[in-house]
């Protein structure tokens, strides 16, 4: 599957989301920043993504790795690498 196809999928779900994807065309890896995420563990968030991705997920795309974050999270995280 195209890295550009997921990101479609996956603003469907989250239409604010900022996507960074990379992948061999089954095995991803994601980072993603929505408002969405705000006050939702972990799992919710997965769980949101893979909402948006439907049927896709576990046949198109047989894995994905993701790190999501919401826009103050991915802020702060930006700041530290910054200080290193």
């Amino acid at each position: 599957m195209r890295i550009e196809d997921i990101k479609t999928l996956i603003k469907t779900g989250l239409v604010d989301a900022w996507i960074e994807l990379d992948g061999d065309g089954t095995h991803f890896q994601a980072t993603i920043v929505s408002d969405q995420f705000e006050g939702k563990s972990m799992v919710q968030r997965h769980q949101l993504v893979y909402k948006a991705l439907g049927e896709k997920m576990g046949t198109d795309i047989h894995a994905l790795s993701m790190q999501t974050f919401t826009p103050s999270e991915w802020e702060e995280r930006r700041n530290l690498s910054l200080i290193k």
